[in-house]
């Protein structure tokens, strides 16, 4: 039987240095379980870490496990996982199934932003929809009809991959550019911003000039209803509005865009509450 939204689900968000784990129903977290991971360690290492916190807060009558985690995924196989060098290529999705026995399922964390916003966020009431993660990278999951879009080989919604300018969207349009060009980190920046660093709030507000063409190569591929910004700069957004909009001029349907609903992510547990949608969408 499929699994619904009133089905007891956990949802398991990985990173490269910490793992948690919640026990989702109805949208909501009864319970939550986060631990460092050993990401240098051997891959069953990582392996165990993940499953004593899954095993932290599963519950009999838990219907399914959803996984999100930073990297491509390709039926249930993960590769290549940022900061976990053991991690080449797992079949986690085989591994969590032998030892739970309930339904497991595992995408890259974009894919699941995305649709932890359509079932659980600002995307509620709409069926076309781009999640778009901007930090340390930059990243897209692509909800197309009410359902997620992974494309042939599990790599649609790769925006930071298309070449831009000298290099792609990713070298100019997430976290690292500030490092590279202020010397300074994006949170540094917001804070020094938020103290009325006239400089650091022009850093930041440049930022738009070159995200403004990430938002519009997202329009000509997709024309969502709705773009849901989420990670670390999303944060900075106020910052950067005004000058992305300022270019969003250059952009061909002028009445497409006038449409087009742009909203950042509010629940501070999305990517939790994200990974356990993946279990609304599959049989």
């Amino acid at each position: 039987m499929r699994a619904t939204k009133n089905s007891w689900l956990v949802g398991v968000d990985l990173g490269g240095t910490n793992v948690r784990a919640g026990l989702v129903r109805n949208g909501k977290i009864a319970a939550l379980h986060t631990r460092k991971i050993s990401s240098r360690a051997k891959q069953e290492v990582v392996v165990k870490e993940v499953c004593e916190t899954i095993a932290a807060v599963l519950t009999p009558g838990v219907r399914g496990i959803g996984i999100g985690v930073p990297s491509r995924v390709d039926r249930g196989v993960v590769y290549s996982v940022n900061n976990i060098p053991s991690w080449r290529a797992v079949p986690l999705q085989k591994i969590l199934k032998r030892r739970f026995g309930v339904p497991v399922f595992v995408n890259n964390d974009a894919n699941c932003f995305a649709l932890g916003e359509l079932h659980y966020g600002a995307g509620r009431g709409y069926q076309n929809l781009v999640g778009l993660i901007v930090g340390t990278g930059l990243g897209a999951g692509v909800i197309i009809n009410g359902r997620l879009y992974s494309g042939s080989n599990g790599g649609a919604g790769e925006i930071g991959a298309i070449a831009y300018r000298d290099r792609d969207f990713e070298h100019y349009c997430s976290g690292r550019v500030f490092p590279r060009e202020y010397g300074l980190d994006g949170a540094t920046l917001q804070q020094h911003t938020k103290g009325g660093d006239r400089q650091a709030q022009a850093m930041l507000a440049a930022f738009g000039d070159d995200f403004a063409n990430v938002i519009m190569a997202v329009l000509y591929a997709y024309d969502p209803e709705i773009i849901v910004l989420g990670g670390s700069v999303s944060k900075a957004y106020p910052y950067f509005e005004k000058r992305m909009r300022e270019k969003l001029k250059a952009f061909h349907f002028q009445n497409s865009l006038k449409k087009l609903v742009l909203a950042r992510t509010r629940n501070p547990n999305i990517a939790v509450l994200a990974a356990a949608a993946l279990c609304l969408d599959n049989p």
